[in-house]
């Protein structure tokens, strides 16, 4: 009897222990799931599909890398790397949605730019990336929108525009100025013509006198 209750004890501390560690592996998981789906959020509409954890984005075209977490650009600027909110001045037109991006997981990888730049150097010019932006894949229906790149982009649309209608303006007083130049100079043809005709009528005078 004694035998059989010591059996059936071990039988329920075993059954418990299995229990409780299955428990504990499924929330494992699950955090672990949750930690690494996380990073979805903050990758920008104009970043790669596929990847459920983007640490950094190395831009070839422009040998700069971006903090998807922090959402900055890394680039070397007077001799030092800099963390901006947007590209250096050279690559303000530079469109994001139609370069390639190389996702990269290791910490500061600017540090090896070197290798990065020669690993990568392969993808540039490419533009056959599938973005986020055009992605149907649910995950990514609440991804992160650069509003600061959006302005900056709506603030360089803006400023060109300003510049287009500048030099439209120029052109356009431009063409007064040339109109009024040939106006000018079509009344100073004239002049000279009657000028002319007059020199003529009155050397005809002095002829007819003379005679």
């Amino acid at each position: 009897m004694v035998y059989a209750n010591n059996y059936i004890m071990k039988k329920i501390i075993f059954t418990a222990v299995l229990l409780v560690s299955c428990l504990s592996l499924k929330i494992a998981d699950a955090q672990v799931s949750i930690g690494v789906g996380l990073n979805i959020g903050n990758q920008p509409d104009w970043g790669p599909v596929g990847y459920q954890n983007a640490g950094y984005y190395y831009i070839p075209d422009v040998g700069a890398y971006y903090d998807v977490n922090a959402h900055e650009y890394i680039y070397f600027e007077n001799n030092v790397w800099v963390h901006r909110g947007y590209l250096p001045p050279r690559y303000r037109n530079y469109d994001l949605y139609g370069g390639y991006k190389v996702v990269i997981n290791d910490r500061d990888p600017w540090l090896r730019d070197n290798d990065y730049r020669v690993r990568y150097a392969q993808y540039r010019g490419r533009h056959d990336q599938q973005l986020i932006r055009d992605s149907r894949d649910a995950r990514y229906r609440n991804h992160w929108r650069d509003v600061r790149q959006n302005n900056r982009a709506r603030e360089l649309n803006n400023r060109a525009r300003n510049e287009n209608q500048r030099a439209r303006n120029e052109n356009q007083r431009n063409r007064y100025q040339n109109q009024r130049e040939q106006n000018l100079n079509r009344r100073a043809r004239n002049e000279n013509q009657r000028a002319r005709r007059q020199n003529q009528r009155d050397q005809r005078e002095r002829n007819k006198d003379h005679q």
